[in-house]
């Protein structure tokens, strides 16, 4: 389970867009909104693109991805 209030923190202190990262997903913002949110998985690619468009090292990965 994603811990989406981390993964939001990472967002936004990115600087990036929402729009932005879902594209370089291959993702629309729907889909990446679903992802964030829980309702729908993230897939390892994406979440290795995501980490490094975010520059979140492995450690804090493990804290957003694999959240309990």
């Amino acid at each position: 389970m994603t811990n989406t209030s981390l993964l939001r923190e990472k967002i936004k202190k990115s600087g990036l867009k929402m729009e932005f990262i879902a594209e370089k997903l291959g993702l629309s913002r729907a889909a990446f909104s679903m992802k964030v949110n829980n309702e729908s998985a993230f897939k390892v690619p994406e979440m290795y693109k995501l980490c490094d468009l975010l520059d979140i090292d492995e450690e804090y990965a493990k804290d957003i991805f694999f959240a309990n």
